[in-house]
């Protein structure tokens, strides 16, 4: 049943479940924009009304020790890069941009190894209902974040 889900969706009542890949990319805090900007011109990453729809997490760190066959050759220490992001968006479910997506990453990102995954997912779509006096919606409530940051 689970397998049906994940190949089909589902819908509630102001929700629809759509079959996507969730795509996510670990990359230095400088290259994220640059990796964001070359997979929008492939894909608008549209959600409902909206597109460049994406999820920059904190920065962390990576840990890594290049061995034999590396560009920097072999060492002994583990690396510790700070300020490595990870970038998460979703996909339509097309084979072929999804390749396009991938070799785009490839291109100008600075690893020659980068860290890209992709998962099947479901995610959510509203189906548009009229709730524009809900009061739990933030136009409705006090405090806006865009205008509260400038």
């Amino acid at each position: 049943m689970t397998q049906s889900i994940l190949q089909h969706g589902f819908a509630t009542t102001p929700i629809e479940m759509q079959m996507m890949w969730l795509l996510k990319f670990q990359a230095p805090i400088d290259d994220i924009d640059l990796i964001f900007e070359a997979i929008t011109d492939i894909e608008p990453l549209a959600h409902g009304k909206t597109n460049m729809n994406g999820y920059r997490h904190a920065p962390g760190q990576e840990y890594y020790r290049p061995r034999e066959g590396t560009p920097t050759g072999a060492e002994e220490d583990i690396r510790k890069r700070p300020g490595v992001d990870e970038m998460s968006l979703f996909l339509p479910r097309d084979e072929d941009k999804l390749r396009r997506v991938i070799e785009a990453i490839y291109e100008v990102h600075c690893y020659y190894e980068p860290v890209i995954i992709v998962q099947e997912v479901l995610r959510s779509r509203g189906k548009g209902l009229d709730d524009n006096k809900n009061p739990h919606r933030w136009w409705n409530k006090t405090g806006d974040w865009k205008t509260a940051n400038g």
